[in-house]
Order: C-alpha cells, then sequence, then structure tokens
C-alpha cells in the first residue's frame, strides 16, 4: 500500500517472486471511468474506489482459499484497508511504502506509460491515513532499495 510512485509494484514483485504466488496489479481492477478520471488529473471519489477495492477484495478472497498472492492498492483509508481485511481477515498483511513527497513526485515524473499525474499525488497525499497500530503490517521508508523492501517486508516466520 502507499500513495503513487511509492514503488508498489516493484516491491510486490519481488515478494511474489520470492514467496512464489500470483501478482496482481491493482491498477488492472479500476473500471475504464476511473482510469479516464485519473489521467484527467480528477482525484478519485470514496464512491468511485467501492467497485474496485470490492473487486481487488474478491481477489484476495480466492487467493486466500487457493494459496495465497500478492496485490498492489493504494488502500489509503482505513475503511479501505477493513474492507480488503474482511476478504481473509488472517491472511491480509500490509506493507505501507512511504516517502517524501519529492522523492514520489520524482518517481511518478520519471515513470512512462502510466495513468496517473503527478498533480494527483497531492490528494493521494491528504486521504492517507497511515496503517493503525491493530492492523497487521509494516511501514517501510522508500529510501531502501526495492530488494531491502522485500526483505523487510514479511513477517518473522
Amino acid at each position: 500500500m502507499g500513495v503513487s510512485g511509492s514503488g508498489k509494484t516493484t516491491v510486490a514483485a519481488l515478494l511474489a517472486a520470492r514467496l512464489g504466488v500470483p501478482l496482481a496489479e491493482a491498477d488492472e481492477f479500476h473500471p475504464p471511468a476511473n482510469i479516464a478520471k485519473m489521467t484527467a488529473g480528477i482525484p478519485l471519489t470514496d464512491e468511485d474506489r467501492c467497485p474496485w477495492l470490492a473487486a481487488i477484495a474478491d481477489w484476495i478472497a480466492e487467493r486466500a482459499r487457493t494459496g495465497g498472492g500478492v496485490v498492489t492498492c493504494s488502500a489509503l483509508k482505513r475503511p479501505y484497508r477493513d474492507l480488503l481485511r474482511r476478504a481473509a481477515p488472517d491472511d491480509v498483511w500490509f506493507v505501507h511504502l512511504h516517502g517524501d513527497k519529492s522523492v514520489l513526485a520524482d518517481r511518478i515524473t520519471r515513470r512512462s506509460g502510466h495513468f496517473m499525474p503527478a498533480s494527483l499525488l497531492d490528494s493521494q497525499l491528504a486521504d492517507l491515513e497511515p496503517l493503525g497500530p491493530d492492523e497487521p503490517g509494516v511501514r517501510l521508508d522508500i529510501t531502501h532499495t526495492p530488494e531491502e523492501l522485500a526483505a523487510a517486508a514479511l513477517p518473522a516466520r
């Protein structure tokens, strides 16, 4: 979880490979209307996000029944994470990738082929609710390498 540019896809791919489970990119769950809004620089509302989050929750529930998986998702607000966690209450572990706004903006500006413009970073940061102490997961600083983040992301076994 985390705002755009935090490295969710990169770290998730490393985690999925390490765990030997499928990877799902949350952007693939967005309906076309959401992508059109974001491409136009219009922040999504909670109403826009509901069907998207429900589709991700369905994927999580299915993967919990069939061997696990890793999914990227901004999961900016506690109610969003609660919805995702209800899909598999004992199996969801959040990895909150966080970092300085200037680093995030630079990453967004440098990437190509993505619909999320840097102009929406402020709205994401405003919506972001960090993990609460009762939420299963870890908060990691994006100044570390993707490999270091992936290694630190998993709970001790």
